[in-house]
């Protein structure tokens, strides 16, 4: 009986403690996206900055396949806390690169460096046909003036940004691991 009585208390007391195993066990972590930035880019000298979603959106995320490994990306409208300008934070679907345009740098050079003024912001799909529609003297053309071998047949998705009443706007697409800018008004 005394072993009995000694059996079950061990089994109690054993039962009662906290069991910690390192491997099962993880630390909550709060997670924040940063990113390193550079004024100019020959500088050296980065600064860290942390990036959070987009409230001023109505839409700020959008899934695409960019590069056309057939994994989509997440395209997401981001704001900078030190700036407190907003860009694009494209997380590439095999989460092994994540790029920023935007965010207080210029944006593919063309003349912005924030996108507070997207108003739609929606995926541009594959295999459509897209052509620069301003042509040099920054009038609107048509497609009948524009040359076949400037029509663009995007290969994989693209982002298509525009702003919301008013001209301008564009598609920004990967072209041999590079983005580029397709004028839309």
């Amino acid at each position: 009986m005394k072993i009995r009585i000694v059996l079950l208390l061990s089994l109690l007391a054993i039962s009662c403690k906290k069991e910690t195993n390192p491997e099962t066990e993880k630390p909550q972590i709060v997670s924040k996206d940063t990113i390193e930035v550079s004024e100019k880019p020959e500088q050296e000298a980065q600064k860290n900055d942390t990036v959070v979603i987009s409230t001023k959106h109505k839409i700020n995320k959008i899934v695409c396949d960019l590069d056309g490994d057939k994994l989509n990306e997440i395209v997401e409208i981001v704001r900078s806390t030190l700036s407190g300008k907003s860009g694009l934070r494209i997380t590439y679907g095999n989460g092994k690169k994540t790029d920023y345009l935007g965010l207080g740098n210029d944006v593919l050079k063309q003349g912005f460096d924030e996108i507070d003024w997207v108003g739609i912001f929606e995926k541009a799909p594959k295999n459509e046909i897209y052509y620069n529609n301003v042509n040099d003297e920054g009038e609107i053309i048509g497609e009948e003036d524009v040359k076949e071998e400037d029509k663009i047949k995007l290969p994989n998705d693209g982002i298509f940004i525009h702003a919301d009443e008013s001209c301008g706007g564009g598609i920004i697409y990967l072209k041999n691991g590079k983005y580029e800018w397709i004028q839309q008004e």
